[in-house]
């Protein structure tokens, strides 16, 4: 490992052997450039000019790191940056590219997974009212018989036809 110019680590970082770090990067405290395996021969991140990783991303394998990116703090990044990017996340994924945001989140075209339930809920009820009325219509057209004798006296007949 070769230092570069205008270096710049915190304490606890490790970087393989393999590693190749560019120019003006600054690497804050426990941050990996790691392999993913024990294969031989170039198996570490390289890292261009002007790169920014936050405290205790993990960057690892045999992949590439453009100029000017900016890893966020507790990303894992398993796949080459482009450059002028700034990646967060596990695994890592570009969130913005040459300053713009790479596919915003748009909030209003989230489903509304309470008013989804909710609207069930009032189908379901009116599902449930209508059988209430069927069946309270039906037992209007019962003939109901009242026994007054000791032996019977609680049972009521009732007899539903579809």
């Amino acid at each position: 490992f070769l230092i570069p110019r205008n270096f710049c680590h915190g304490m606890g970082v490790v970087i393989g052997e393999t590693a190749i770090v560019g120019n003006y990067c600054l690497i804050y405290q426990g941050v990996t450039l790691g392999g993913t395996g024990k294969e031989t021969g170039k198996r570490h991140p390289t890292l261009g000019e002007n790169v920014v990783i936050g405290g205790g991303a993990k960057v690892l394998g045999n992949i590439n790191i453009g100029n000017n990116v900016r890893i966020g703090a507790g990303s894992v990044v398993l796949r080459d940056v482009p450059s002028d990017c700034t990646v967060v996340g596990v695994p890592g994924r570009v969130v913005y590219r040459s300053g713009v945001k790479v596919n915003p989140l748009e909030h209003g075209s989230l489903p509304d997974s309470e008013a989804e339930v909710i609207r069930a809920l009032v189908d379901r009820i009116d599902s449930l009212e209508q059988q209430v009325e069927s069946l309270q219509g039906k037992l209007s057209q019962c003939l109901v018989v009242k026994s007054d004798t000791a032996s019977s006296a609680n049972y009521v007949s009732c007899h539903l036809q579809d």
